[in-house]
């Protein structure tokens, strides 16, 4: 979690600050629905690497935005779930959703293919 000298003075900037590069939203974006385990996540991902999704997941975890569960399995099963403070988000990643869906649809409509 950001300490209160970490804080931006902006509300928004402290909200950018926490989920504002493209993998971080899309992580939490599939978290919305169910805990998911690395792989999943990593597969359901198109673009990202290994490494930038563990560099995020333990940034989003630092900033008490999902948890690491790790099951005593062999072998180890680790799941990635929103916590209570992220999950107060998907009113906002719904509206980026619909905001998306309805300018996709503005594109594809002024797209009619003649010159």
């Amino acid at each position: 979690m950001l300490t209160v000298e970490e804080l931006p003075d902006c509300p928004v900037a402290t909200t950018l600050r926490l989920v504002g590069n493209k993998w971080k939203i899309l992580i939490i974006q599939r978290l919305l629905d169910r805990p998911w385990r690395f792989n999943e996540l990593h597969r359901s991902i198109d673009g990202l690497s290994q490494k930038v999704l563990t560099e995020n997941l333990r940034q989003l975890e630092e900033d008490g935005l999902i948890t690491r569960t790790v099951y005593p399995e062999v072998p180890v099963r680790v799941e990635y779930a929103l916590t209570d403070v992220a999950d107060t988000m998907r009113p906002i990643i719904s509206s980026m959703q619909e905001w998306g869906l309805w300018y996709q649809a503005q594109v594809r409509g002024q797209d009619t293919g003649e010159e």
